[in-house]
């Protein structure tokens, strides 16, 4: 049964006139549980049935916006003047210009968000070994 027919059911089961603690005994769910849905159901009405997002509401960890921009604007200028726009030269101006200390894998990875980056694997593929097997023992 998926979590919004249950709560579907659950929620009728309570406006039909039967107590939230029967209808917890029947279901297998808490009596707060049931409470909580009633009150979301009060308030928002059928879009109770459907389940929350359980992303966060926010990142503070996440690199600012600014920082980011900064760090494609610097790589399009370095890249204009052909010079060379990596990660490492790109914390060097950051560091040394703009005194931003950022990780070189966070460049790294606001670049290739960006699409700026063209992936160009070293190594091949593992799937492309080919495996020695025998067909008979001690061969």
């Amino acid at each position: 049964m998926s979590n919004s027919s249950k709560r579907r059911l659950v929620i009728t089961a309570v406006l039909a006139g039967s107590s939230q603690s029967e209808v917890a005994r029947t279901y297998g769910v808490s009596q707060g549980w049931i409470s909580r849905l009633m009150k979301r159901y009060a308030a928002e009405g059928e879009a109770a049935f459907e389940p929350r997002s359980r992303a966060p509401r926010t990142s503070p960890t996440a690199t600012p916006a600014t920082t980011v921009d900064l760090v494609l604007e610097l790589r399009k200028k370095l890249s204009e003047a052909g010079l060379d726009a990596g990660a490492d030269t790109l914390d060097w101006h950051l560091k040394h210009r703009h005194q931003i200390k950022l990780a070189r894998a966070t460049i790294n990875r606001i670049l290739v968000r960006a699409g700026q980056v063209s992936p160009d694997p070293s190594k091949r593929p593992k799937s492309s070994y080919i495996r020695f097997e025998a067909e008979q023992p001690n061969e």
